[in-house]
């Protein structure tokens, strides 16, 4: 495995525990390398009930990532509402919704030739 797909691996490993550690619900990971034109390698995908409890998996992805790999978000939008915060980690970008918003925008569908994989939470 090549340093660059690992390190995307511990990315990804590190992002859902920070979701995880908020009980962000509904995780999904949408790998796109397949797709041709994709902005990023993979989209993680989870929601929140409130707009407090999305403030806080954004919070929670931010602290865990930067303690293991010293590695901050290239950007994020969305912080001031909390509908839909989007993170972009260059190779990962992470969308945490608020419930009824990721119903309405349905990402996945319109990333339907992505592979999913639900992420199974014990909360």
């Amino acid at each position: 495995m090549t340093k660059k797909n690992t390190n995307t691996d511990t990315l990804i490993t590190l992002i859902l525990k920070g979701i995880e550690e908020v009980k962000g619900n509904d995780i999904d990971i949408l790998d796109l390398r397949e797709i041709d034109n994709t902005p990023c390698d993979y989209f993680i995908i989870c929601n929140g009930n409130t707009n407090t409890q999305v403030n806080a998996i954004v919070g929670s992805i931010q602290k865990t990532v930067s303690k293991e790999l010293k590695d901050k978000p290239w950007h994020i939008e969305g912080s001031e509402n909390a509908e839909w915060v989007l993170m972009d980690y260059v190779n990962v970008v992470v969308h945490v919704f608020q419930k009824h918003t990721r119903e309405f925008y349905d990402i996945e569908s319109l990333w339907g030739d992505a592979k999913i994989t639900s992420i199974q939470t014990n909360y």
